[in-house]
């Protein structure tokens, strides 16, 4: 697993555990709904740290609690 899907998977999986709804998301946390779908759906190569920090905001938690899961473990080296 790529990193780019290892957030796309975190953020579902997020949102699923608080029964939020995508567009839910993107309107508590300010962030255009075809941000957040970019982002989900892999079109968008590389996600900016502002953009995570504003979903994080809209779920209530810290980017280190987004990313404090197995998800992000043993990810797959992005340099080629």
């Amino acid at each position: 697993m790529h990193i780019k899907q290892a957030v796309a998977a975190r953020i579902i999986q997020l949102c699923q555990e608080r029964s939020l709804a995508i567009n839910a998301l993107a309107n508590l946390s300010g962030v255009p709904s075809s941000t957040v779908y970019s982002i989900l759906n892999s079109k968008s190569m590389n996600p900016g740290v502002v953009t995570l920090q504003k979903l994080c905001d809209g779920l209530d938690i810290s980017i280190r609690e987004f990313f404090d899961s197995p998800l992000f473990d043993g990810l797959e080296q992005e340099i080629n």
